[in-house]
């Protein structure tokens, strides 16, 4: 029973009582909090996402509802990835610097973009930023990992159109579902327009699920590079999205 450890009594009593056998799909919960771990910064432990994530588990499980169609394993990995970033948004570890700096490199890109009327590169954002590329790329690693702009925070659990739970009232007004339609193809639109090896990056990871490592392998960089493409390329996005973020 080492799934549970950590959590309360009430929990491991719902986790017990429950007729899903949630214990199966700890596995589960620990794939996707490794995944994400990928791209917390090094204060973050990965205990506190399985953590999280099992709570996930084991909401999921109570309002799992067969007959819209998908598969347990599919409606809990959406309910997981929700709780850990409903966690991860409680619990805001970044220094105030880290939220400047990523500031710093999205007005360096428009900067830089307004400029020469194309996608800002690496060494350039760095020299707009006064930085050599060693300090430019761990600033881009420590607010990415701070402020990602993910699928996963983006879209949430309500994206799925299988959740019988509350969670997926919050969009139920018009109104609310012209804006959050509206922001997915804002998103997508500036997923098509962001280069190519950007591009590819984050289809291998949010799509294919593929670790850092092993998108390395596919194409043929270390994966310490795969880890500032992936950076850069959530920079770009909260850059291009700005007008998402500031209403």
């Amino acid at each position: 029973m080492a799934a549970v450890n950590g959590l309360t009594m009430y929990d491991k009593k719902q986790f017990l009582d429950n007729p899903i056998n949630v214990e199966d799909y700890a596995p589960l919960v620990k794939r996707i909090a490794y995944h994400m771990m990928l791209r917390m910064p090094a204060s973050v432990q990965v205990e506190d996402l399985i953590q999280a994530g099992m709570i996930g588990l084991i909401e999921a499980s109570q309002k799992y509802d067969a007959s819209r169609g998908a598969s347990f394993e599919t409606y809990a990995g959406i309910r997981i990835r929700g709780a850990i970033v409903d966690e991860m948004r409680r619990g805001d570890w970044a220094p105030r610097s880290v939220h400047r700096n990523g500031r710093r490199i999205s007005q360096a890109m428009a900067a830089v973009e307004a400029r020469t009327g194309r996608d800002a590169s690496d060494t350039e954002i760095a020299a707009e930023l006064d930085v050599g590329l060693d300090e430019y790329y761990q600033m881009l690693q420590d607010s990415s990992g701070s402020r990602l702009f993910s699928y996963e925070e983006t879209f949430g659990e309500e994206d799925s159109n299988i959740d019988g739970s509350d969670h997926s009232s919050v969009f139920a007004s018009p109104l609310e579902s012209i804006q959050r339609d509206g922001l997915k193809r804002a998103l997508a639109d500036a997923i098509a327009l962001l280069p190519e090896r950007e591009r590819l990056v984050l289809a291998l990871y949010y799509d294919e699920e593929l670790n850092l490592k092993e998108i390395g392998l596919v194409l043929g960089v270390s994966e310490s590079r795969i880890s500032q493409i992936h950076s850069q390329a959530a920079a770009r996005l909260r850059q291009k999205m700005t007008a998402w973020h500031n209403p």
